[in-house]
């Protein structure tokens, strides 16, 4: 239970803008991973079950924090696994993705880490200081740790406890490697946490946060050969739609979004056919050119939203790759994904084009 936050329910549960920590968690983990499992607290599963929906996996935990990864452990598959705590909610599927990619460079374990800027003392039984560790070699672990899964089942073996996985498979002697970690991957453990937290999603009294919203639409190709891209990615065997880049519009509305709220113009103004460099340019390079321009203009990106309407494609099967992508090109920023039809009205429901419609919230200096 949250109770040294002050909560008489589980710490997973406490809300920190407006989200409770366990939809954080998961939703940035979603952005990068294939398959995401989570205990919950015996007597909470229906709830984090209505909170995370039908794609997440919810399971019992045991007593234990081991005891839970266990549990999660026998009910996963894939080649990696990295093991997070919802305490670190707002950790990003940027720093994830440092942690996938060195795994998948070699390392057997890998976990994210800080150094330490405070001065470390070692004491004793009568709380007398026996040593000063040199601070160049200490790093402050954080969370989501990567494993092979064939290391991590080794690690879980014999049913130990320990504070973190990465210290069970340094006892079968693997070498954990880091990366680097970030600061938004802070452990929330009390009251005064959720402030730090909510200041780092939203800014405190100093910052400034401003909405934009963007849209854009292409009716399909007459040219049967012309590729179709959307939400970054590419869309085989289906066909693309007319346009002056790549068409990629949910790429765009999003694009529209950020200039928007930014106070730049528009996707029209920024790249359209006055600015002929940008004719075919992709999405993703359009997502890093905006997110240039709104960094020189003083703002970064809390967050970004896109429904995409049409009848084709589906998005669902490749929902998670679209975030992966348009994240990625948006320096690690967390993005969703939605997708609709309209119910046979419209160009997009007489399967005549493709539209989008995105909204941005942006962080900036006063």
């Amino acid at each position: 239970m949250g109770h040294r936050l002050g909560a008489p329910l589980p710490k997973a549960l406490v809300q920190v803008g407006g989200k409770t920590l366990v939809e954080h968690a998961v939703a940035n983990a979603s952005a990068i991973a294939d398959e995401v499992v989570v205990t919950a607290p015996a007597g909470f599963e229906d709830q984090y079950r209505a909170l995370l929906g039908d794609e997440v996996k919810v399971l019992t935990a045991g007593i234990l924090r081991s005891d839970s990864v266990r549990v999660g452990l026998a009910n996963v598959t894939g080649e990696f696994i990295l093991v997070h705590d919802a305490a670190r909610a707002l950790a990003t599927p940027a720093m994830m993705q440092r942690v996938i990619d060195a795994l998948k460079s070699g390392a057997k374990a890998v976990i994210p880490a800080l150094p330490v800027v405070d001065t470390i003392k070692v004491i004793d039984g009568d709380g007398n200081v026996a040593s000063t560790p040199s601070r160049e070699s200490l790093r402050v672990a954080q969370t989501p740790q990567g494993f092979v899964q064939d290391v991590l089942r080794l690690a879980h073996s014999k049913g130990e406890d320990a504070s973190d996985c990465a210290s069970m498979v340094e006892g079968h002697g693997i070498k954990v490697h880091t990366v680097l970690g970030e600061d938004l991957a802070m452990k929330i453990t009390h009251p005064a946490d959720l402030v730090t937290a909510e200041r780092l999603l939203f800014g405190d009294a100093t910052k400034k946060v401003r909405v934009g919203i963007g849209t854009d639409a292409h009716a399909f190709s007459a040219d049967t050969t012309r590729p179709l891209h959307l939400a970054g990615l590419h869309w085989p065997d289906q066909i693309g739609v007319d346009g002056h880049s790549d068409g990629d519009v949910a790429a765009h509305a999003i694009c529209d979004a950020l200039l928007s709220a930014a106070e730049l113009g528009d996707l029209g103004s920024n790249y359209g056919v006055a600015e002929p460099e940008w004719a075919g340019a992709s999405g993703a390079k359009l997502l890093q050119e905006t997110l240039r321009r709104i960094s020189d203009a003083g703002y970064s990106i809390n967050n970004v939203s896109v429904q995409i309407v049409g009848n084709r494609p589906k998005i669902g099967p490749r929902r998670k790759e679209a975030i992966a992508a348009l994240s990625s090109a948006l320096g690690g920023a967390p993005v969703s994904v939605a997708a609709t039809s309209t119910d046979g009205l419209g160009f997009t429901g007489e399967g005549k084009g493709i539209s989008a419609i995105a909204s941005a919230l942006l962080v900036g200096q006063r």
